[in-house]
């Protein structure tokens, strides 16, 4: 998605989309002050309302110009059980944030509140973030790295292969550690996907074993 974490210490995450669509403000609707005044809450029905293991899922039209929201919110989803918040738009306080110790995903971070440029226009529906749609229920995955999108009907199909795909790449850089040359390893060769073969059958005997003692 081309987003990247706020701070250093990051972790790895997965859960479930929670969205929020911003649209431009308008000085009618969207005065700065007050949001029980004005009414527009949205924004915090959104952060009580995402549940454990959920991700909000902020589409900002890839404006940064002003934050989609700050630690305040964001130590709120932490607190509810969020899995992350994830914005194409900016973050203010990326200082508070970076310390929380939260995966957070953003282009930028900025000093600029909300209601000077976004109005919240609606939640739970698709949206589009960082030019990829993202329907809620969607699974979100993110790393260093970034984040991706699995739609949530080919979730289940793709978890088994992209854990047994992880296990045989971690395999296969130790073997580069180990001084194998990357010609047969990096990809795997037909007799290198054997060996690895060979290794997981041990391997997995060794786990059964252990399990029944």
């Amino acid at each position: 998605m081309g987003l990247s974490p706020v701070g250093d210490g990051f972790r790895g995450f997965v859960g479930e989309a929670f969205t929020m669509r911003f649209i431009p403000s308008r000085e009618d609707i969207d005065p700065v002050g007050d949001p029980y005044r004005t009414g527009n809450v949205l924004q915090w029905e959104a952060v009580e309302s995402v549940g454990p293991r959920q991700v909000l899922v902020v589409d900002s039209r890839n404006d940064t110009s002003a934050a989609s929201a700050g630690d305040m919110l964001l130590t709120r989803a932490m607190k509810r059980g969020a899995a992350d918040f994830v914005t194409d738009g900016a973050f203010r306080d990326g200082a508070a944030i970076a310390a929380l110790g939260f995966p957070a995903y953003a282009r930028a971070t900025t000093a600029t509140t909300r209601p000077a440029a976004f109005h919240v226009a609606d939640l739970n529906a698709p949206i589009a973030c960082a030019n990829v749609a993202v329907h809620p229920g969607d699974i979100l995955v993110g790393d260093r790295d970034g984040v991706i999108v699995v739609p949530r009907s080919l979730a289940a199909g793709i978890a088994r292969p992209s854990v047994e795909q992880e296990r045989l790449e971690a395999w296969l850089h130790q073997r580069v550690r180990d001084g194998e040359p990357l010609w047969g390893t990096y990809p795997p060769s037909a007799e290198t996907l054997r060996a690895y073969e060979a290794w997981r059958s041990a391997h997995q005997e060794h786990q059964n074993q252990e399990a029944r003692a």
